[in-house]
């Protein structure tokens, strides 16, 4: 089994700055991807953003120039820095991760509230 644990959530003011960190652990093999999805009372889950084998990333169109994704493939871990945040962030953020070989499995961390005040 894998696990992933979040950590750095928590509550700033509009125009801060957060950063959120997953470390997985567990029965590893290889992760295809890392990254985080957040979700805000009464919507649908959606992805933040993504860093893929290779050192692609992917963004949600509304946190980019101000969310960044980075990920150490040796130590599993995956940071999202978060800066000019704005109420419409506040949601619960969720690390997520992929495995293709031998097979295609996909992990969720538990979440961590970020709330961003007006």
């Amino acid at each position: 089994q894998v696990q992933l644990v979040e950590s750095g959530g928590g509550l700033v003011q509009a125009g801060g700055s957060l950063r959120l960190s997953c470390a997985a652990s567990g029965n590893i093999f290889v992760f295809n991807a890392m990254g985080w999805y957040r979700q805000a009372p009464g919507k649908l889950r959606e992805l933040v953003a993504l860093s893929s084998t290779g050192g692609s990333t992917n963004y949600l169109d509304s946190v980019k120039g101000r969310f960044t994704v980075s990920r150490d493939n040796v130590k599993n871990t995956v940071h999202l820095q978060m800066n000019s945040l704005k109420p419409e962030d506040t949601a619960v953020y969720s690390c997520y991760a992929k495995e293709m070989i031998p097979r295609v499995r996909e992990y969720w961390g538990q979440g961590t509230q970020v709330t961003v005040s007006s």
